[in-house]
């Protein structure tokens, strides 16, 4: 918990979607195994990933709520390590058949990131970020071995979505 009064240094960052404390302690209360962070010899935090595990039937999955790396702890690789560690716990602890997240249309640099380490994109979430300028978000999906068909991630018919109607 007092690594949550570390966190401003990641996430006054412009590229860091950011949440209220309640949010970050809920998800530390509920899936604890699942909010990992990323600390320097020195005691700074170089990064964190905050999940969690939802769904029903073959919907069971592990959803990255927040992936990010302070600044000056980015192209090191740290970004793919925390995401790697994030799916160990999907598929050891979770049983997931799939891990998620979402993203913003407009962020080539994360999409490429993510598809790097294997995410593809699902559907698209339409106005999934509120504000000024609503915008889009992606679904973007990686089939865990559970999934052995990798029905998870196959293309859907109507690759478009109202954020009232997704299932988790």
């Amino acid at each position: 918990m007092n690594d949550l009064l570390k966190f401003n240094n990641i996430n006054l960052d412009v590229l860091t979607e950011t949440y209220n404390m309640p949010f970050y302690m809920s998800y530390m209360s509920l899936w604890p195994e699942s909010f990992l962070v990323a600390e320097a010899p020195n005691g700074a935090l170089m990064g964190y990933v905050l999940g969690k595990a939802e769904g029903e039937g073959h919907l069971w999955h592990g959803h990255v709520s927040a992936v990010t790396v302070s600044p000056e702890y980015r192209r090191l690789g740290m970004a793919q390590t925390l995401m790697d560690l994030f799916e160990d716990i999907c598929e050891k602890t979770h049983d997931a058949f799939f891990v998620d997240l979402f993203v913003r249309e407009s962020n080539a640099l994360a999409i490429g990131m993510y598809e790097k380490f294997g995410y593809t994109i699902y559907r698209t979430v339409l106005d999934y970020y509120s504000g000024e300028f609503p915008e889009n978000a992606y679904d973007m999906r990686k089939a865990l071995p559970r999934d052995k068909e990798k029905r998870s991630v196959l293309p859907l018919e109507n690759p478009c979505i109202r954020p009232e109607d997704l299932e988790w």
